[in-house]
C-alpha cells in the first residue's frame, strides 16, 4: 500500500469512528442510575496525578506544533486554568455516569487529545493549570433522566472548584488569570465565573475567558462582557463551529448567543475570507500548522466556516466542526490570548504608576 493510500485510509477510519459516534451518541445511555455503581475515587489535588497540566513538570501543554513556537511558561507573569471536553466515552452500560481520575488509559487519551490540541494553545501567554475531574460521561449530554445527569454535572463541577480553590491557595500568588474550556469544559468554566469571578474581587485578575464549543446566553453574565475587539481584557470569547449553510438540531433564527469570530476577534457579522486564518493544526500534531485552510463568520449565534481544504478533507462528510473548535483557530487563539496578556498586563503597570 503507497504512503499516499494509507494516509487516506486513516482519514476515511477517523471519519467513521466520528460518524459512528455522532449517531448512535443515543444508545450511550448507561443501564444503571445514577450511584448504583460506586462513585469514583474523588481527585486529591496535592497529588500531581491529578492535574493534567502543571506549568513546572513536562507534560502535553507544553509543546508546539512549529519550531519557531516557543514554550512562555518558565517567564509568564499569567495564569491559564483550563477545563478539558469529555474525553470519557464508552458502550452501553459499560461506564459509570463519571470519569475515574487515576484511570491512565483515559488520562493519556485526554492528554493526547484535548491537552496537546487545546490547552498547549495557552503556553505562549501563561502558565497552564489543567485539573483532571470526574468529568460526566459523554452519555449525559443524552440522557432524558434528568436527575441522574444533573447529579454526573455536579459531581464533576464539584471537583472543578475544588481544584479552582486548591489552585487560587497554592499556586495563584494573586497572578491574573485566563479561563478556558471546552464543550463541558466551557459549561464547568461558565459556573466558575459566576461563582468566583463575577461582581468579586477576582474579576479585576481576569485577563478574558475563553468559552469555546457550548452556547452562552447573553443573559449568562451581568458584568462580564463579551469580547467586541482582540485587544479586549476582562471578557470572555465563545464560538461553536459549524460548516456555513449548516443548523443543528432545535436552532432558531431568533438565537442570540454570543458568538466571537476568532478570525477578528468582532462579534458582528462580518465575513473573514481564510488568508487571515494563520494556522490550523490538525491530527498530527507534530506535522506542523496550515495557514489559510477555512475563513469564518459569525450568522445567527453561529460560526459558519466553509469546508476546511487540506489533503483528504474530501472525504469530509459531517458539518458540525466541534472536535475542532481549536484546531481550527490554533494560530489566531494564540496570538491572541498573548495580546490580551500584554494589554493586561500593561494597563495594570500604568495603574499601579
Amino acid at each position: 500500500m503507497t504512503k499516499s493510500s494509507s494516509n487516506i485510509l486513516a482519514i476515511l477510519l477517523i471519519l467513521f469512528v466520528i460518524s459512528v459516534s455522532n449517531s448512535c451518541s443515543k444508545y450511550l445511555i448507561p443501564e444503571t442510575s445514577y450511584g448504583e455503581l460506586p462513585i469514583p475515587q474523588a481527585p486529591d489535588y496535592s497529588d500531581p496525578k491529578s492535574w493534567a497540566a502543571l506549568p513546572d513538570r513536562k507534560d502535553q501543554a507544553d509543546r508546539t506544533p512549529e519550531s519557531y513556537l516557543k514554550d512562555e511558561q518558565a517567564n509568564a507573569e499569567v495564569d491559564v486554568f483550563y477545563l478539558h471536553p469529555t474525553t470519557y466515552v464508552g458502550r452501553k452500560g459499560e461506564d459509570n455516569w463519571n470519569a475515574p481520575v487515576y484511570d491512565e488509559k483515559l488520562n493519556k487519551k485526554t492528554d493526547e487529545s484535548a491537552i496537546l490540541f487545546q490547552a498547549s494553545v495557552f503556553n505562549g501567554a501563561g502558565k497552564i493549570y489543567a485539573p483532571r475531574y470526574r468529568q460526566a460521561h459523554y452519555h449525559a449530554y443524552f440522557s432524558d433522566n434528568e436527575k441522574d445527569t444533573d447529579r454526573a454535572f455536579a459531581l464533576a463541577y464539584k471537583d472543578v472548584k475544588t481544584a479552582f480553590e486548591f489552585y487560587l491557595k497554592n499556586y495563584n500568588k494573586g497572578r491574573p488569570i485566563i479561563i478556558a474550556g471546552h464543550s463541558q469544559g466551557t459549561n464547568h468554566a461558565e459556573e466558575l465565573l459566576k461563582e468566583y469571578f463575577e461582581g468579586k474581587p477576582l474579576q479585576n485578575k481576569l485577563v478574558a475567558a475563553y468559552l469555546v464549543g457550548m452556547p452562552i446566553e447573553p443573559s449568562s453574565f451581568k458584568s462580564i462582557k463579551v469580547c467586541e475587539t482582540p485587544e479586549e481584557t476582562g471578557c470572555f470569547c465563545s464560538w461553536r463551529s459549524y460548516e456555513k449553510g449548516y443548523y443543528p438540531r432545535k436552532h432558531s433564527p431568533q438565537n442570540n448567543f454570543e458568538v466571537t469570530n476568532p478570525l477578528n476577534w468582532k462579534t458582528d457579522s462580518s465575513y473573514v475570507a481564510k488568508k487571515m486564518n494563520e494556522g490550523t493544526v490538525l491530527r498530527k500534531f507534530k506535522k506542523g500548522m496550515k495557514v489559510s485552510i477555512t475563513d469564518a463568520q459569525v450568522h445567527q449565534g453561529l460560526l459558519w466556516i466553509s469546508k476546511p481544504k487540506f489533503f483528504g478533507s474530501v472525504f469530509i462528510r459531517f458539518k458540525n466542526y466541534h472536535i475542532a473548535d481549536y484546531n481550527l483557530f490554533y494560530a489566531n487563539i494564540r496570538k491572541n490570548a498573548q495580546l490580551r496578556t500584554k494589554m493586561f498586563l500593561n494597563a495594570n503597570k500604568k495603574s499601579s504608576n
